[in-house]
């Protein structure tokens, strides 16, 4: 047995009860990382006595018999957007190289009242937008992994760490998280914190994370959510309790809605014969729905207000050193600072609108089944992939999960993105995890 390779549900239980040590679980994961890293190149920043002088405390801490979080001992990587005080913070630019935040961030904060093992700090793409890092994809590395939080899925794809945590302003965490095969969960919008986290979009911005299974995915989001008063667009709200839901047998069976979208001729063929698959297999269970006309331009309004709040975010960056920016996001930053205000609010306006459909839908149908990306990780690294399939679940702040249920032409991942009402978390990942298991069992049989 390979402590790397168990859940992070397992390797919290097995920690807990004393069958094995945080020290153990970190040992196994950095001689993955010191047998993968070479050719994957999921880290900025990693140090393996660190990584074990934290293991070796919550050793100390469990035996003392001192209360214990739900993740203690277990590593856990963080995106090189969010700010740490052990490690620096670069946001994946040379304009930051070096940088040292003074404190860690709200999301690491309670990662580590959790009682998780900060392992490092993973690649994130040039700011957290396109221009890829050093990355690749586990499963052959002549692809990408996705972006922009490549790192952090590659990592977990590989059993470097059982959990991280990125960020999605357009497709970030679903789309990495389809391409290397793991499940990528964002939540609804507002549901963890982004302080202390590099801000591109406030109206976009959602903490996600990665892990293999539903269950671990609901563990760790679970540790984040919550009010926080640094970020404005959080709530005081009960606690979700998604470990508890998420292991939940549905009352009855799950009925859901297949949405192809405007962008439908954008999948590659192999990807919609997958999903015309998979709608068979759910027969009844699933009805084919088209969304209101107004849903056909979903993309574009994200792009709208994506472009005019990169502009504001990062035109610091731009002031200087635009040489040491990528053209492409150049191009971005300029494109937004040419927004005018009434097609901004336009943009914000149709959301409200369209987030009243979907809260509608989900009346009648448990989630939404849609794509996670046009098809397997792409050959190249120039590049991370088109996020089209992620950008209207993003512009509406609904929760989506991606799943690893289906492989592609070339025996790769192909992701299962399911998508809800915005707060509908909880009973998302019900579902999900319903999913994951029958078409698991369909295949055992």
């Amino acid at each position: 047995m390979d402590l790397a390779d168990l859940s992070a549900g397992d390797l919290a239980r097995r920690i807990r009860d004393g069958e094995v040590t945080s020290l153990q679980v970190v040992n196994a994961c950095i001689a993955r990382i010191d047998s993968l890293e070479k050719e994957v190149g999921a880290w900025t920043h990693f140090d393996p006595e660190f990584a074990r002088k934290q293991a070796e405390h919550c050793d100390l801490v469990r035996a003392s018999g001192a209360a214990i979080g739900p993740l203690h001992g277990v590593p856990v990587g963080i995106k090189d957007i969010f700010d740490t005080e052990d490690f620096p913070t670069e946001n994946g630019t040379v304009l930051d190289a070096g940088r040292r935040p003074m404190k860690d961030c709200t999301a690491v904060s309670r990662l580590k009242a959790a009682g998780c093992v900060i392992m490092g700090k993973t690649v994130t793409t040039e700011l957290a937008v396109y221009s890829p890092g050093k990355t690749t994809n586990p499963h052959d590395p002549a692809r990408t992994p996705g972006g922009s939080s490549s790192g952090s899925a590659a990592a977990v794809a590989c059993g470097m760490v059982p959990l991280a945590i990125g960020s999605q302003t357009n497709g970030s965490v679903i789309r990495p998280a389809s391409f290397c095969g793991v499940v990528g969960f964002k939540p609804s919008h507002g549901r963890i914190s982004r302080a202390g986290v590099l801000s591109l979009s406030r109206q976009l911005d959602h903490v996600g994370v990665f892990a293999r299974t539903v269950e671990d995915a609901a563990l760790i989001a679970d540790c984040l959510m919550g009010y926080d008063p640094r970020d404005p667009d959080t709530r005081p709200a009960a606690a979700a309790q998604l470990p508890v839901t998420a292991l939940q047998v549905p009352p009855v069976e799950p009925h859901f809605a297949f949405i192809k979208t405007a962008v439908w001729d954008k999948a590659d063929p192999a990807t919609r014969d997958a999903f015309e698959e998979l709608v068979g297999f759910l027969g009844g269970s699933c009805v084919e729905i088209t969304p209101p006309e107004a849903f056909d331009h979903a993309v574009d309004h994200l792009k709208t207000v994506m472009h005019a709040d990169l502009a504001r975010s990062l035109i610091p960056y731009m002031n200087r050193g635009k040489a040491q920016i990528s053209d492409i996001l150049t191009g971005m930053i300029e494109d937004g600072e040419q927004t005018r205000a009434v097609d901004y609010n336009a943009s914000l306006a149709l959301r409200t609108e369209l987030n009243g459909w979907i809260a509608e839908i989900c009346t009648e149908f448990d989630a939404l089944i849609t794509p996670a990306a046009i098809g397997e990780a792409p050959l190249g690294l120039t590049a991370t992939g088109d996020p089209v399939f992620c950008s209207s679940w993003t512009y509406l702040g609904v929760p989506a999960i991606t799943l690893p249920l289906m492989q592609g032409e070339n025996g790769l991942p192909l992701g299962v993105q399911l998508v809800s009402a915005p707060g509908d978390d909880a009973r998302l990942l019900r579902n999900a995890r319903w999913l994951s298991t029958a078409v698991a069992d369909a295949s055992d049989d």
